[in-house]
């Protein structure tokens, strides 16, 4: 038979647990509050905005809507876009360059280049009121490309053919189970040189160049941070401790503000931290490269991106 002293010890026991419990349900909710703070850009008074355009650029909804939060918010007093990404879709670098113009046109934007801002990467650098790189930052690449594979050999080899019922010659064209026409093939050009042509309208625009040295310029080549100061590509050479320097200078922002992450909002399926669950095991694994070839592969249409095989 329990005595009464064993109950008030088990009781006393039974308390110390609930309590326990309480205190680290308490602390979690704590905890993630603060982290959802952090993500969303919840972080006090006056401050210098950070986003991060990294990787492949497609425009889409996360990123687009957290250049307008950014745009929209009063205690953003400037912002820095720290850009590593070799570009993406043309129609998606268009979307984020008119983004950050709409930014700009309510406070000032600086890009800082980081290993590599090359094609898209370039055209949303070139939304910025200045652009600052490191000296062998890879940028440049001004130019689009529209490529596809063509497997009718191997088709043919496995004994597979395709039947078309098309309303036009140009329908589904180019095909990746015949040849190229060379009516697809003219077809398909006017598109590239006509995102050629904005894309070398925007270069001759925002770095004020006359269009006989753009056009010099875009060939398709890269360029180090050095060579694109040379050939005024870029303002110039530094960090983001130079952003910050020229944000304060001229651009009459207080100093001393503090620089804050300010990243998308997380998707549904993902963990309501910032990131998806994907994510996290691929990054625990080492496999971030297997995710960034799968986004490779989905891209379609004209790009503006620099070694898509890569």
């Amino acid at each position: 038979m329990i005595s009464e002293a064993e109950l008030i010890v088990d009781r006393r026991k039974l308390k110390r647990r609930v309590t326990f419990w309480r205190i680290l349900a308490v602390l979690l909710g704590i905890a993630t509050v603060a982290a959802l703070a952090w993500s969303q850009g919840w972080t006090g008074g006056d401050q210098i905005a950070r986003v991060r355009i990294d990787g492949l650029i497609t425009g889409d909804q996360k990123t687009m809507d957290l250049l307008k939060r950014v745009e929209e918010e009063d205690r953003v007093k400037a912002v820095i876009l720290r850009i590593d990404s070799p570009g993406g879709t043309t129609a998606g670098s268009e979307a984020v360059y008119d983004a950050v113009r709409m930014i700009s046109a309510r406070k000032p934007v600086v890009a800082v280049m980081d290993t590599v801002a090359a094609s898209g990467g370039y055209i949303t650098a070139l939304a910025a009121d200045r652009i600052v790189a490191r000296g062998n930052t890879i940028t440049g690449s001004i130019g689009v490309i529209f490529s596809m594979p063509e497997f009718s050999k191997l088709l043919a080899t496995v004994g597979i053919t395709m039947e078309e019922l098309k309303s036009g010659d140009l329908k589904a064209e180019p095909s990746p189970y015949k040849p190229m026409s060379e009516k697809a093939r003219a077809a398909s050009m006017e598109l590239v040189n006509d995102g050629f042509a904005w894309f070398k309208g925007l270069v001759a625009e925002r770095r004020q160049l006359p269009m006989a040295t753009v056009d010099v310029l875009s060939d398709g080549r890269v360029y180090t941070g050095r060579q694109a100061a040379a050939n005024k590509l870029i303002d110039a050479l530094g960090d983001e401790g130079a952003a910050v320097a020229w944000l304060e200078t001229d651009k009459g922002i207080a100093t001393g503000l503090p620089v804050n992450d300010w990243e998308p909002r997380s998707a549904g399926t993902g963990t309501g931290l910032g990131f998806s669950a994907a994510d996290l095991i691929l990054k625990s694994l080492g496999l971030q490269e297997l995710q960034a070839a799968a986004e490779r592969a989905r891209l379609d249409g004209l790009l503006v991106l620099w070694h898509p095989a890569q």
